[in-house]
């Protein structure tokens, strides 16, 4: 079962500010496809608008997120999130200035990747993956040869795992 977030708006009662607040309720569906970001984790030094963009990036590469999949309203995810409404409709014009998300005025929005595009995808942030990596290790002294070993290495325990 996955669990994903409603279009409903709930309130709750905030005792510690004495007042009442709106709350995005989340639903258990048995087949939805409106994108869950339950794995969604948010880290320091990089903005949120830019983590939400390599979230749904990621999904697509890996195939967890579909073609024609529904992303959650702005709002919703903006409460889910507890982030600025303005980071999440970011996030989102981006997505849509890479061909990536359709959305139309007042419309939800959803996911469009060809497979090209996840190709495209896959190889970007592999590159971007490894680019660090290559970094770290150039920094603790390794050598191009000492390295491709070392990723030889861990790619084949992955493989026996």
């Amino acid at each position: 079962a996955r669990i994903s977030l409603t279009n409903e708006l709930c309130y709750a009662y905030n005792t510690a500010r004495n007042c009442v607040t709106h709350i995005v309720r989340l639903k258990r569906e048995e087949a939805g496809t409106l994108i869950d970001f339950e794995g969604f984790v948010q880290t320091e030094g990089q903005p949120i608008y830019l983590q939400i963009m390599r979230y749904i990036k990621q999904g697509l590469a890996s195939g967890i997120i579909a073609d024609g999949e529904e992303l959650p309203s702005r709002r919703a995810l903006s409460a889910y999130l507890t982030v600025n409404p303005n980071t999440v409709q970011k996030a989102y014009r981006l997505l849509e200035e890479e061909g990536l998300v359709q959305s139309h005025a007042g419309a939800k929005s959803f996911v469009c990747a060809t497979e090209r595009q996840r190709a495209a995808l896959r190889r970007e942030l592999t590159e971007n993956e490894l680019r660090g990596m290559v970094r770290n290790m150039k920094g603790m002294g390794l050598t191009a040869k000492e390295a491709a070993a070392l990723v030889e290495k861990l790619y084949a325990e992955e493989e026996n795992k």
